[in-house]
C-alpha cells in the first residue's frame, strides 16, 4: 500500500500526542526522541524524519499557546478578568507552560528570534498587564506571586482535571 500525505499527517500527529503527554508526565529534558517513537511504535529514525532535533516538537506544540497569547495580550481586559483569562490560558495550555519553565526558557540571554526570546517577551507583557504603569513594590511583588502561583500550580498538577485546576487557581490568583 502506498502511504498517503494523509498518513504523514496523522504521523505527524500522532507523534505530537505522544510528545505533549510525555513531556507533561517526564518534562522535556527527561524525554527522548527514543521515547516518543516507542510511544508511538515508531522507530527513533521515523521520528527524527518528522522532528529533527527535538525543540522542533517543542516549537510545534508551543504554537498554538503562542497564537492563544496573542489574543490573550491583545484583548482589552484588565483586573479580574484579566486574571480569570491569564488562568485560563495558563491551565490549558499547562504542558506547554512545563516546557517554558524547562530547558527552552533557561538560557538567560536567549538570541534574538529565539523561542526564549518571545516566550520572555510574553511573560514580560503578562507582568505589565498584571501590575499596571509605574507599578509600586507591593504591586511588582503581587504580579510576580500570581504568576509564580500559577506557573508552578500548573506544572505540578497535572494529574488533575483541568476545571478543578483552573477553579482553584482563579481563586487563589484573584485572592494575592
Amino acid at each position: 500500500m502506498m502511504a498517503t500525505v494523509e498518513d504523514g499527517n496523522d504521523t505527524r500527529s500522532r507523534i505530537l500526542a505522544a510528545a505533549k503527554k510525555l513531556f507533561a508526565e517526564r518534562g522535556y529534558a527527561a524525554t527522548s526522541l527514543a521515547d516518543i517513537a516507542a510511544a508511538v511504535g515508531l522507530t527513533k529514525t521515523a521520528v527524527a524524519y518528522h522532528f529533527h532535533p527535538k525543540d522542533r516538537l517543542a516549537a510545534e506544540l508551543i504554537a498554538p499557546a503562542a497564537d492563544d497569547m496573542l489574543a490573550l495580550l491583545g484583548a482589552d481586559l484588565s483586573g479580574p478578568p484579566f486574571v480569570e483569562a491569564l488562568v485560563a490560558f495558563t491551565v490549558r495550555h499547562r504542558t506547554v507552560i512545563r516546557l517554558f519553565m524547562e530547558d527552552i526558557n533557561r538560557a538567560d540571554d536567549p538570541p534574538p528570534g529565539s523561542t526564549g526570546e518571545a516566550i520572555r517577551t510574553f511573560s514580560d507583557e503578562i507582568f505589565a498587564k498584571l501590575v499596571g504603569p509605574d507599578p509600586s513594590n507591593e504591586a511588582r511583588l503581587r504580579g510576580w506571586a500570581v504568576l509564580g502561583a500559577l506557573q508552578w500550580g500548573v506544572v505540578r498538577s497535572m494529574d488533575q482535571p483541568e476545571d478543578v485546576v483552573r477553579a482553584s487557581l482563579t481563586r487563589i490568583a484573584l485572592s494575592i
